[in-house]
């Protein structure tokens, strides 16, 4: 296992800044590219364009086909009696007898026969017993309300887990000042007896070589997850931390599904356990714009669990408790220390290391704030921040090119060109798609040039089959809204589908300007190092 590797405070030297300036160097070159291949020649720029156009369309038939098989997946993964098979794991050899003679056709069934036989078959202690792992739930907060943090505390007491070996921590800010102090406090006489422990975590304000944000809070909360568990004699590695932010609503089953993937997977401390993050909890009280961008990304979510190659930590996720001592936990020099947590696990453990999907929902909120004007910047607000994961290019890269590096560069190049792709194709594609059919018959508009006169009626007519993958998300988003709340009437649901017509829209203005964004800033080396936090409102 390696040394963790860190991101350097201060001056970059010129290798890092280098891989910095790339994302932005290359999304801008790819606008810049359409302008002068269109003035050298106007059949340059016009196969240009349609290259872009036809990779994207490929993209979304394979889009479309992923969203279903998600979706599928996960209808299928919350059926599952979890707290049975957990309680099946805790003898293995007798459930085993119990069960092998039973008939089912179902996949995960088999595979949990599977399961049985490989733990019977080890030696004892190999394996831990379902009644020996806890789950730590660190909640992080900032200023929130109790309209927003009761509704999560009440989503965990209704999980199935057994609450008396649920450790719940409360990570609040010093900068959310003292009404955050009394919110936990408030959390911590209503539910400490729910629970088999309810810890405040205060992380202070002001500390050096810490980013302000989220990741040195819930690296001080899980110090005292640490300690907790030292001073009563548990095992770090029967110890599984799940971050949640304060709005998060795990599925009842969430906690028994992720302690039975951990405890049947060997490797189990070299693994994170990603779950699908669905922006629905508010779907219904957020405006039009923020329900298109929160399905969006519910959607993107679903896809991933379907191509772990792809799959990275993002928003919450579980580990094993000795694996983020080992750490030192999260790093507390980025604002998005979730997807970042990927890499230095992946640099740690030497590329021995991978985020298994845990198709079990944590429900997330929309971006929703007191006013239409407040909610479209809250959400320009988010995004950016999320798109900021685009200096972990710089992280990668040089970690790519070091001597010290552990992993071989036939594994590593191509998770540093995904990661790269990801960021450039977010910033460039949309803008060069929805105006670059023009592009062309600008600058030669007097030519007889028959393809650039046409382009931008061919790329429409694609754009048209592309959209194929839309009906396909409109018809999913349907399917995964939450039961609509009785102040709204049946019509409002005519509103979910008309909102698809703002997908465009957001496209552009959201998705790929808050891109632009970021990488712009990692280009003039201004460094985003303060976690700008999601406001928060509940309609009542």
């Amino acid at each position: 296992m390696s040394k963790v590797v860190e991101i350097p405070v201060g001056k970059r030297k010129p290798l890092y800044r280098f891989f910095e300036l790339l994302p932005g160097l290359l999304s801008y070159g790819m606008i810049i590219l359409l302008f002068v291949l269109s003035a050298i020649n106007p059949i340059l720029g016009s196969c240009y364009i349609l290259l872009i156009v036809i990779m994207n369309l490929v993209k979304a038939i394979g889009i479309a086909f992923r969203t279903v098989q998600g979706y599928k997946a996960i209808k299928r993964c919350i059926r599952v009696n979890w707290r049975k098979r957990l309680d099946d794991l805790e003898n293995p050899a007798d459930s085993y007898d119990r069960l092998a003679g039973t008939k089912s056709s179902s996949y995960e069934y088999g595979q949990h026969l599977n399961n049985l036989c490989m733990m019977a078959a080890a030696e004892d202690g190999f394996y831990p017993k379902p009644s020996e792992i806890y789950h730590a739930v660190i909640v992080a907060m900032y200023n929130e309300s109790l309209d927003v943090l009761v509704p999560t505390m009440e989503s965990l007491l209704r999980t199935t887990y057994e609450k008396k070996r649920m450790i719940v921590v409360i990570a609040y800010e010093e900068r959310g000042g003292p009404e955050a102090g009394k919110v936990a406090k408030t959390l911590e006489k209503n539910y400490r007896k729910r629970f088999g422990a309810f810890i405040i975590a205060k992380h202070s304000d002001g500390i050096k070589n810490e980013v302000v944000g989220k990741g040195a809070n819930i690296t001080n909360a899980g110090r005292v997850v640490q300690e907790y568990a030292k001073e009563h004699n548990i095992r770090y590695s029967n110890v599984i931390v799940t971050t949640l932010d304060c709005d998060n609503k795990p599925h009842r089953v969430y906690f028994d599904n992720v302690a039975y993937e951990y405890i049947v997977h060997e490797d189990r401390k070299r693994m994170s356990y990603q779950p699908v993050s669905l922006f629905t909890n508010n779907i219904w009280d957020a405006p039009a714009i923020s329900r298109v961008v929160a399905s969006t990304n519910s959607f993107w979510n679903v896809i991933c669990t379907m191509r772990p190659h792809m799959l990275r930590n993002f928003a919450s996720h579980s580990q094993p408790l000795d694996a983020l001592v080992e750490m030192d936990f999260w790093s507390v020099r980025t604002i998005v220390e979730d997807g970042h947590q990927y890499w230095r696990s992946l640099f740690y453990f030497d590329g021995d290391y991978e985020a298994l999907p845990i198709r079990t929902p944590i429900y997330q909120d929309a971006v929703l704030s007191n006013t239409l004007w407040r909610t479209l910047k809250a959400q320009w607000v988010q995004l950016r921040r999320w798109d900021y994961g685009a200096s972990d290019v710089a992280f990668v890269g040089t970690y790519m090119l070091s001597k010290k590096r552990t992993i071989k560069l036939s594994s590593l190049v191509p998770k540093f060109i995904r990661l790269l792709d990801g960021h450039v194709t977010l910033a460039a594609i949309a803008p060069i798609i929805a105006f670059g059919g023009w592009v062309p018959l600008i600058f030669h508009y007097d030519t007889r040039d028959l393809l650039s006169h046409n382009l931008p009626m061919v790329v429409s007519y694609i754009q048209t089959v592309a959209t194929a993958g839309l009906f396909v998300s409109l018809v999913l988003s349907l399917k995964m809204l939450p039961e609509r709340p009785a102040r709204y009437p049946k019509s409002k649901k005519i509103w979910m589908v008309l909102q698809w017509i703002l997908a465009p829209l957001t496209a552009i203005v959201y998705s790929s300007f808050c891109a632009f964004y970021s990488q712009t800033r990692l280009l003039l080396a201004l460094y985003m190092e303060k976690f700008d936090v999601t406001e928060k409102a509940v309609k009542k």
